[in-house]
């Protein structure tokens, strides 16, 4: 297990969910009852008696409790950037420590991890330890549902306490001028009266407000501070209150679309090759009309838990038949695997990369590379979300990475992937050509119609391996399946910023026509022979059995979540 799938782990652990895996929840309640048990050692450490006669235990509490909390929050902030991108790095991790969470963290557990070591007063860390019940508003339903109504609810809190405090401001020049002349002694500044506004507000506990007015104007500003103060509060409260409200509304839709989005997860049920290899593979789409049927969905529920799940893929089926067919329109829902923001990436620590760079709008490359990286054994790349629906691009044709954030993250995967010596790097690419084209199977790694591995944009520079390869390749795709390959003949390379030009020496482009494969009963065949034909040449030595998840099907197996990396 590498260091990143360590810190995804960490992250299902400090989740602060306390419905998740029982294993998890027991962590979460153990960190719970940490807190307290500190808490309550703090409190009766107060006590002079307790402290004489029970000083030892409540010493092992205090260091027990820290060391622990201590070894929590590191592994908390050396697993952020699993959490979330933007705390990669030391700037991440420092804007980690400085969120809400993150803060509180740090001043409950650093500082009496210190104390034991330095002559810290006791005083001072014991105000630090008792921060650390604040950490349990985290696992606190309620306490979040608070925090969301205030933010959603700031921009309003923030226009009201403006305007509340310029006319608080406003009447207490007025109540100045008013009563000024009357007891120049106690109105002696603009000042004095504005203090004596806001401390109203707060009950005057100083009690810097004590005098009275002896104006008639100054007894109406009275009046009508004491008004706004109750607007003060009352505004505020009733708009967290209606915030409050609409959280509790978002987060059972939320909960709806969770719920629904597990529905449609386990629409994917595994199907297997009966007729063929007798592997068991992910459904390649399930039709928007059986999921109505089926799985009781409402169309927009449908719609709804796709865009919120990055699971899942809308997709006309018509875009892959040709259009030679006048095919009808066919909405199918199509299911991913996802564990990066930018997509998928697998590293089986091969030689060979598989490569899908247009998930979204080519969810059929995606479904036959993966499963083609799964039986082969090879590293999968897979570019599947967008992050603008209006500008679609596609990672095949490189731009300036520091333009869009995930071609930097899919760069630098593919890059660590394919950083082995003799790496090949391919990626996929599906087409839809006339009927009448002779050749079905296309590969792509010089100009358009040259065939030799020579020249600029030539993109292999292990000719040997990689004629051997083709040679074969070419060889069972036609007598088996009667599919005809050509080198460069429809396709070619006429750019130099094309993505396995740029990441790897050695590398090609696979193009395949939509319906020779897709919609094919021998699809998982085809898959299984191009996996064997690229371990053959490509790889070669090296033992790789089929993947047991694909031979037996175990219980509970939905989607790709099942299968096991």
């Amino acid at each position: 297990m590498n260091s990143t799938e360590i810190k995804q782990k960490l992250n299902q652990v400090f989740d602060d969910n306390l419905h998740t895996k029982i294993w998890h929840n027991i962590l979460d309640w153990v960190i719970i009852g940490l807190i307290l048990i500190s808490s309550l050692e703090v409190f009766l450490s107060t006590f002079s008696g307790l402290t004489e006669n029970y000083g030892g235990i409540l010493k092992f509490i205090d260091v027990f409790t820290t060391v622990v909390f201590s070894i929590e929050v590191s592994l908390r902030i050396w697993a952020a950037d699993a959490l979330d991108p933007k705390y990669k790095g030391l700037k991440g991790r420092v804007k980690y420590c400085f969120s809400f969470y993150g803060l509180i963290d740090i001043l409950s557990t650093y500082p009496a991890l210190i104390g034991l070591f330095t002559a810290v007063p006791v005083t001072a860390l014991k105000i630090f330890r008792v921060v650390r019940l604040i950490r349990i508003f985290r696992y606190m339903r309620s306490f979040k549902i608070l925090g969301k109504a205030v933010a959603s609810k700031k921009q309003e809190l923030g226009i009201s306490f403006a305007f509340l405090s310029i006319l608080t401001i406003i009447l207490s020049f007025l109540l100045y001028y008013a009563e000024h002349e009357a007891q120049p002694e106690l109105c002696e500044n603009g000042w004095s009266t504005l203090v004596w506004a806001f401390a109203k507000y707060l009950g005057d506990p100083g009690k810097i407000a004590d005098f009275p007015l002896v104006t008639v104007w100054g007894n109406i500003i009275a009046a009508l501070v004491g008004a706004l103060g109750i607007a003060i509060f009352a505004v505020p409260a009733g708009l967290i209150g209606s915030g409050f409200i609409e959280v509790i509304e978002d987060t059972r839709a939320q909960e709806k679309i969770e719920a629904d989005i597990e529905r449609l997860h386990h629409s994917f049920r595994w199907e297997k090759d009966l007729q063929y290899t007798n592997l068991f593979y992910v459904p390649a789409y399930k039709p928007l009309p059986n999921l109505l049927v089926k799985q009781y969905l409402q169309k927009n529920e449908v719609i709804d838990a796709v865009k919120a799940s990055g699971e899942f893929h809308l997709y006309n089926l018509a875009k892959a038949y040709n259009t030679e067919d006048a095919p009808a329109d066919s909405v199918v829902v199509v299911n991913c695997p996802h564990n990066r923001p930018y997509g998928c990436c697998i590293d089986r620590g091969s030689k060979v990369t598989i490569v899908s760079t247009s998930g979204p709008d080519e969810p059929i490359t995606s479904w036959v590379a993966y499963h083609l990286a799964k039986i082969g054994g090879f590293n999968y790349v897979a570019k599947e979300e967008e992050l603008d629906l209006d500008r679609p691009v596609s990672f095949y044709t490189i731009t300036d990475p520091h333009q869009n954030e995930h071609l930097e993250m899919f760069l630098e995967d593919i890059e660590k992937l394919s950083s082995q010596p003799d790496s090949w790097v391919i990626p996929m690419a599906f087409c839809v050509g006339p009927k009448a084209r002779q050749h079905k199977v296309h590969i792509c790694f010089n100009k358009k119609n040259e065939s030799v591995c020579e020249g600029p944009l030539n993109t292999v520079t292990d000719t040997k391996v990689f004629e051997a390869f083709n040679k074969e390749f070419a060889g069972i795709l036609g007598s088996k399946y009667s599919l005809p390959v050509d080198k460069n003949e429809y396709y070619g390379i006429s750019k130099d910023n094309l993505l396995h030009r740029i990441s790897c020496k050695n590398g090609f482009a696979l193009r395949m026509e939509c319906y020779v494969i897709y919609f094919a009963a021998d699809k998982m065949a085809k898959i299984k022979d191009m996996a064997d034909i690229i371990n053959k040449h490509l790889e070669p030595g090296v033992e790789k059995p089929l993947p047991a998840d694909m031979l037996t099907r175990p219980l509970d197996c939905y989607g790709y979540r099942g299968y096991k990396d």
